[in-house]
């Protein structure tokens, strides 16, 4: 009888020392509350946690990946387009990850969604599609100082996919070609601009200088008859003639 009466308080006091008794991994800590009142944080290994006195919350202090679902966003130009992206967090502090916020998961989730519409609403859609790293760091530096007092460090932000409809992917399509057509006409355009102005300064050579017009003639000759047996009849320049007329005129 007495080592039954001595037995059920060692029962007791062995299952009330195995439910004090947690073990926390490297990556994990426990924020303890004491009859409702924040303790501290402890953690990692072997802890001490009073069952009905204490209690305790475990925030896993890795790099945790978010999915922000597809958002509805009107770009600056007024093109209504869905946007989707994905954040990288973690938790620095467990404290006023649990104390100052119900849920920062949660939290950070409705945040990010809020933040990336009004971020890629002040931009045109060209700037959303070729700017896209701009963009990221913009949303990852506002989320990041929102989610500071909740003890939450945003490591990065990632915009996976900017979607249209088929209507303005086909808009998009025929203003792209039209501005390769546009970049053709310039560079044809620039080239005919190069090509009179070298056109130019060769003329302006030829006229100061007849004895090059006539080699220029000459030589014009030669490529034209090249191997050729046929006849070709061309008209002389009466400026090659006149060198010859003015020395017939000296000696007479």
């Amino acid at each position: 009888m007495l080592l039954n009466l001595l037995a059920t308080p060692l029962i007791l006091l062995l299952a009330l020392l195995v439910a004090s008794v947690k073990i926390l991994r490297e990556y994990t800590r426990g924020v303890v509350f004491t009859l409702g009142r924040f303790s501290g944080v402890k953690g990692p290994g072997l802890i001490f946690v009073i069952p009905g006195i204490q209690s305790m919350v475990k925030v896993d202090l890795r790099v945790q990946v978010m999915d922000v679902p597809s958002q509805d966003v009107i770009s600056r130009d007024n093109v209504s387009v869905k946007v989707n992206a994905v954040v990288y967090f973690r938790v620095i502090d467990p404290e006023k990850a649990i104390i100052q916020v119900e849920e920062y998961r949660v939290a950070t989730s409705q945040l990010a969604q809020t933040t990336l519409r009004s971020v890629l609403g002040q931009h045109e859609l060209d700037e959303m599609l070729a700017e896209r790293d701009k963009l990221n760091d913009d949303v990852r530096r506002i989320l990041d100082a929102q989610t500071d007092a909740w003890g939450i460090k945003v490591a990065n932000v990632e915009i996976k996919h900017v979607d249209l409809d088929e209507s303005m992917i086909r808009a998009i399509a025929r203003q792209a070609e039209a501005e390769r057509a546009r970049r053709a006409k310039v560079i044809h355009a620039e080239g005919e601009q190069q090509a009179a102005e070298k056109l130019m300064q060769a003329a302006g050579i030829l006229a100061r200088q007849p004895q090059a017009l006539q080699l220029r003639f000459l030589e014009t000759l030669t490529a034209v008859a090249g191997d050729r047996t046929s006849t070709i009849v061309f008209p002389l320049p009466i400026d090659l003639l006149e060198p010859l007329l003015k020395a017939r005129e000296t000696k007479d």
